[in-house]
């Protein structure tokens, strides 16, 4: 059984990059950017696991835009739908 789901656009997304997918979807209405450190306390993660798996979100046409915005005290991104 694959751990891998297709999103709408044919994007190969894993278990970790779904549940932080979900996290950007569900907050982007409230704010704009996001800590990497803040998402991971969301999601049950590492910091550095988000990081890894932003990548999924910035390549792929996931129904969000995704750009690494800064990288002082923590990565910033910014997330636009």
């Amino acid at each position: 059984m694959s751990t891998t789901t297709t999103a709408a656009s044919g994007t190969d997304l894993n278990e970790k990059q779904r549940r932080i997918l979900r996290y950007l979807r569900t907050h982007a209405d409230d704010r704009t950017y996001f800590k990497s450190r803040l998402i991971a306390e969301e999601v049950g993660l590492s910091a550095k696991e988000v990081g890894a798996n932003m990548r999924a979100l910035l390549n792929g046409d996931v129904g969000i835009t995704v750009e690494k915005w800064g990288y002082s005290s923590g990565t910033t991104w910014k997330v636009t739908l």
